[in-house]
């Protein structure tokens, strides 16, 4: 069997996407990280650019814990003692008492009944949100969701879709008023972070109206919250959206690929739920876990973020998001309010996107250019991510860096 009569199709939708201004291209690979020196932060070599160090602005390891030693040497330890994988899926023998601890300490952390571990966050929603959703079921999704949200409601059966406005509560708000006598239950799905912008869900708002519609459906009103931009670095102890709105999820999905700085992904929920989605969401039952060593790499990290370093590492990593903002407006560059560590410099414009993606390139510093379809038209922008791991320096540099572009 051959591709090569497909293949010219696969090709068309290449040139098609560079014509756009969005194919990703080649990817960057990493060869080294040098440490941090002379009042910078770390900096990292990549293959072709052997001569360079890169001062790296978008990475999601928001506390810097994928370099802390403490979850190093956790997941080396844990590697030497339970081997690299776990060798099986969790029902049949891959669960591993790593597991079973970090489960139950991150419930603990979110303050809820049960906890469930998957291989990444977008494997956790895929695997989830289809079996909250019955065929009585009306999705309601906010405009900017992730993709993981996205196919996971693309993936359910259910018996009707509804989208509001981007943190429009107004429109949820019209959507469950006149859906009442439609359908038996509603899950209403938002990010916490929204991880294109760096803003978040006015999930207090959210609550109170799903709260005021409960009774509308017999089946009530489920919220799920993907929170994975969040988690760790967002709020007073890292808490999240939750914690900065004050309010609770029935369904809340978190990852450990972010701020955690390790792999793999986890939903919290009551222990009725949890038990029902262990039985029933195919992502866990047919695929590996994180591996035992992950595991225990990440409750090392979750030992850090609950202790006097956490909070030291939090307050700094709010400071430089402060800062990053407070220097963009000062240079005329459009940003969003906030304190989360994505820090959106809007262009507005595909062209000028590339341009500066190529500026900081060539003084050294990685960023993520967002052009359309990725954000919407006329939303295009560079999405610069903070580090407890910069410094005061770093974030000197790249301002001059781009006030150099903007002038």
């Amino acid at each position: 069997m051959t591709l090569a009569k497909i293949e010219p199709l696969f090709q068309a939708k290449l040139n098609q996407l560079q014509q756009q201004g969005v194919r990703k291209g080649d990817e960057k690979i990493v060869t080294g990280v040098l440490p941090p020196s002379d009042g910078f932060g770390p900096r990292y070599r990549l293959h072709g650019y052997e001569d360079r160090a890169f001062l790296r602005m978008n990475s999601n390891s928001y506390l810097g814990l994928a370099r802390h030693p403490a979850v190093i040497e956790a997941e080396t330890r844990a590697a030497e003692e339970f081997g690299a994988g776990p060798g099986a899926v969790r029902f049949i023998s891959g669960t591993y008492a790593p597991h079973i601890e970090l489960e139950r300490r991150l419930a603990a952390f979110h303050g809820r009944e049960a906890a469930m571990l998957f291989s990444a966050a977008y494997a956790t929603m895929v695997g989830v949100l289809p079996q909250l959703i019955s065929e009585q079921t009306l999705v309601v999704s906010d405009a900017l969701n992730h993709n993981c949200i996205i196919n996971a409601i693309r993936l359910a059966h259910s018996a009707g879709k509804a989208i509001y406005k981007h943190s429009t509560i107004g429109e949820l708000e019209t959507i469950l008023s006149t859906n009442r006598d439609r359908f038996q239950r509603v899950c209403v799905v938002t990010d916490g972070i929204f991880s294109m912008r760096g803003d978040h869900a006015p999930l207090a708002e959210l609550d109170a109206c799903c709260e005021q519609h409960q009774g509308d459906y017999p089946e009530g009103i489920v919220t799920i919250v993907d929170d994975s931009h969040g988690i760790g670095a967002f709020g007073a102890t890292g808490r999240g959206t939750e914690e900065v709105t004050g309010t609770r999820a029935d369904v809340l999905i978190g990852t450990l690929g972010k701020a955690f700085g390790v792999n793999g992904g986890y939903v919290v929920a009551s222990t009725a739920t949890i038990a029902y989605l262990r039985e029933t969401a195919p992502l866990y039952i047919y695929s590996n876990p994180i591996t035992p060593a992950e595991a225990a790499a990440a409750l090392a990290a979750l030992d850090v973020l609950e202790s006097p370093e956490g909070l030291r590492l939090l307050e700094q990593l709010r400071h430089f998001s402060r800062k990053l903002r407070t220097g963009l407006q000062q240079l005329g560059f459009e940003t969003l309010d906030g304190e989360h560590p994505i820090v959106p410099i809007f262009i507005r414009d595909t062209a000028q996107t590339a341009a500066l993606v190529t500026h900081l390139l060539d003084h050294n510093i990685l960023a993520t250019g967002l052009n359309y379809p990725v954000v919407p038209q006329g939303d295009q922008e560079i999405r610069l991510q903070v580090s407890a791991e910069h410094t005061e320096k770093d974030l000197d540099y790249l301002l001059e860096v781009l006030r150099c572009f903007n002038s």
